[in-house]
C-alpha cells in the first residue's frame, strides 16, 4: 500500500472510531527489517469553494465566520465540509457546501489546488474548487454551528491582506485563497 519499497505496512488496528474519523494504529516494517508502529487519523476527506460575486461593479470572495470547537473560536473561512455522504464525488459535494452554508449555486466549478492537512499524523486531503456564475439561493444549514454562522464578503484586492493580517488563519482557506490568487501564476508555469 506504501510507494516505498522501504517502508511496508503489514497490519492496522483500530482503535477509536467515531462517525467520519478513525483513529488506527500501523504496524510497519521499517528499514533493516525493524518492526515500527505508528498513530494515524484517517478522514473521509473534504472540499472548500472559493467564491467569487461581484458586488457593484467589485468582485469578493464569499467566506463564513462560523464557531469551531476545538479551538474553542469564531473562523473565518471558505465554505467547506466532508466528504461524508456515500457515492458523493468532491463536484457534488463542493456544490451541496456551498448552497448550505453560504447560499450560492455555481454554474461551474474548477479544480484549483489539492493537498493533504497534516500527512504527519493523518490522511485528509482537500480540494479546494472557484465556483463561476454563482447565484443566491436559501442556504439550508447542517448543525447549530452553521446555523449561527455569519456570511462575510471581502473584495478580492483585500484578499491578501486579510490572510496577512492574521484574521483568517485557517489552513485551507489560507491555501485556496492563495492558490485562487496566484492561479494564471499557476497555469502558465503547467504549460
Amino acid at each position: 500500500m506504501t510507494d516505498d519499497p522501504v517502508f511496508r505496512i503489514i497490519g492496522a488496528r483500530t482503535l477509536s472510531h467515531t462517525p467520519f474519523l478513525r483513529l488506527d494504529r500501523l504496524h510497519l516494517v521499517a528499514p533493516g527489517e525493524r518492526a515500527i508502529e505508528r498513530e494515524t487519523v484517517r478522514h473521509p476527506g473534504a472540499v472548500a469553494v472559493v467564491a467569487v460575486v461581484e458586488r457593484d461593479g467589485v468582485d469578493h470572495v464569499v467566506l463564513i465566520r462560523q464557531y469551531r470547537a476545538p479551538i474553542d473560536s469564531m473562523l473565518l473561512e471558505l465554505p467547506a465540509g466532508k466528504l461524508d455522504i456515500a457515492g458523493e464525488d468532491g463536484i457534488t459535494a463542493a456544490h451541496r457546501e456551498l448552497s448550505e452554508e453560504v447560499g450560492l449555486v455555481a454554474g461551474r466549478l474548477e479544480r484549483l489546488i489539492g493537498f493533504h492537512t497534516g500527512a504527519g499524523f493523518n490522511d485528509e486531503f482537500i480540494t479546494v474548487y472557484l465556483a463561476h456564475e454563482c447565484t443566491p439561493t436559501e442556504t439550508t444549514p447542517d448543525g447549530p454551528e452553521e446555523e449561527t454562522a455569519e456570511v462575510i464578503e471581502i473584495p478580492v484586492t483585500a484578499v491578501a491582506a486579510t490572510i496577512a493580517s492574521g484574521e483568517i488563519t485557517d489552513a485551507k482557506s489560507q491555501i485556496g485563497l492563495m492558490a485562487f490568487l496566484h492561479a494564471d501564476e499557476f497555469a502558465q508555469r503547467s504549460r
